[in-house]
């Protein structure tokens, strides 16, 4: 499994001329990373002084928060490993015979279901990465100051998780052939990186502001 690689072997296996690891499972890691970023921030906020201050409202929102981010990272790992395993299944299915036109229509049944749930987990990761944003916000405006410049960094990877599983998405899209799935996924795509943008740019405004 990736996730239970360390660092460089993830990055030589990342870079090797295998087609799996790639994007996806890149995008998934760094959805990772912006959860683990949260969690520490939050870790180095609770029963600090200022957070004893906080009422009770806000401490409450800082904990589930907490809990939120940590459950994620762990998610987004099993993403990462799960981009990687659907996208060798997709592989697979352009290697089934096609020696006859029972073959050849299984192969593409095969094909178009493999693009489908290739696309399904970046897909998945773009839009829980996005749900991440609320907590980060809140370790934005209530975090310990002296790591708000690390949910700055959080709220950027955040986005680079939905752009990149959005492209990701794209990809695998492209070969699908029912239009009106298409249509409705490209529209889901380009509203969350627009929405995913404005929530990036407003957090980076309130970690600035801090600096």
């Amino acid at each position: 499994m990736l996730q239970n690689l360390n660092v460089k072997e993830f990055i030589d296996e990342l870079s090797s001329n295998s087609p799996a690891p790639g994007g996806g499972s890149a995008a998934a890691l760094s959805a990772a990373l912006a959860s683990a970023l949260g969690s520490m921030v939050f870790n180095l906020t609770i029963n600090k002084k200022a957070y004893n201050e906080y009422e009770e409202d806000i401490k409450n929102n800082i904990l589930k928060s907490l809990e939120n981010t940590n459950s994620n990272k762990n998610e987004f790992l099993n993403l990462m490993d799960k981009d990687a395993e659907e996208f060798l299944e997709l592989m697979s299915a352009f290697k089934l015979p096609k020696n006859s036109e029972e073959e050849k229509n299984l192969r593409e049944i095969k094909i178009q279901d493999g693009y489908q749930k290739a696309l399904e987990i970046p897909y998945k990761v773009a839009n829980k990465a996005f749900e991440l944003y609320k907590y980060i916000e809140i370790a934005a405006k209530y975090g310990n100051k002296n790591a708000i410049s690390d949910a700055g960094v959080a709220a950027l990877l955040i986005q680079t998780a939905v752009e990149s599983a959005v492209l990701n998405v794209k990809i695998n899209l492209s070969s699908i052939k029912n239009e009106e799935y298409k249509i409705e996924i490209e529209k889901q795509c380009k509203l969350i990186v627009e929405e995913g943008t404005a929530k990036k740019n407003s957090i980076i405004d309130i970690v600035n502001s801090k600096l």
